[in-house]
């Protein structure tokens, strides 16, 4: 379990993950997703993610601080968006911007390979990001079930001018 003071964000650093990384990610994820397991009645696919071979795949960064993982941050690349898989922030650092600055590095990211849009999930019963992501940029696309979990999915555009096609 984390033990952290994050009062100080400019400390907070988002690089890629590593192999040595992959308990703290998966720490960082069951202490975000563990909350929601009541409300979605089974665990939150991110509880169950394989992180050592997303690690591998170079899809994961992490935000650290004091040498500790407080967030991660899991990204798919498309032919034309960059979509996050997962972000999540350590329970004793939330409402600290880490999850906005992992938001921030995943639009950084679309830019720089040149993608228009980053694209992103949520389950409907996170009911608490259905307000978080609009107040961030992200507009709700649609809903759908998927996997068997009821998601709703949002897009942000990252280049001046572009907008998701059929979206106006």
């Amino acid at each position: 379990m984390i033990d952290l003071r994050c009062g100080a964000l400019p400390d907070v650093v988002v690089r890629p993950a590593t192999p040595a990384d992959v308990d703290g990610v998966r720490d960082v994820a069951d202490q975000a997703y563990s909350v929601y397991v009541e409300r979605i009645g089974r665990r939150p696919a991110p509880m169950d993610s394989d992180y050592l071979a997303l690690i591998g795949q170079r899809r994961v960064w992490v935000a650290e601080l004091e040498h500790q993982v407080v967030g991660i941050l899991v990204l798919t690349w498309a032919h034309d968006h960059v979509q996050i898989d997962n972000v999540a922030v350590a329970a004793a650092c939330r409402g600290h911007r880490i999850g906005h600055r992992l938001l921030q590095h995943a639009e950084e990211q679309a830019r720089i390979a040149g993608l228009a849009e980053v694209r992103l999930y949520t389950n409907e019963a996170m009911s608490e990001n259905l307000t978080y992501y609009p107040r961030r940029g992200y507009r709700e696309t649609h809903r759908a079930t998927q996997d068997g979990y009821r998601r709703v999915f949002f897009a942000k555009a990252v280049r001046e001018g572009t907008t998701r096609a059929g979206q106006g």
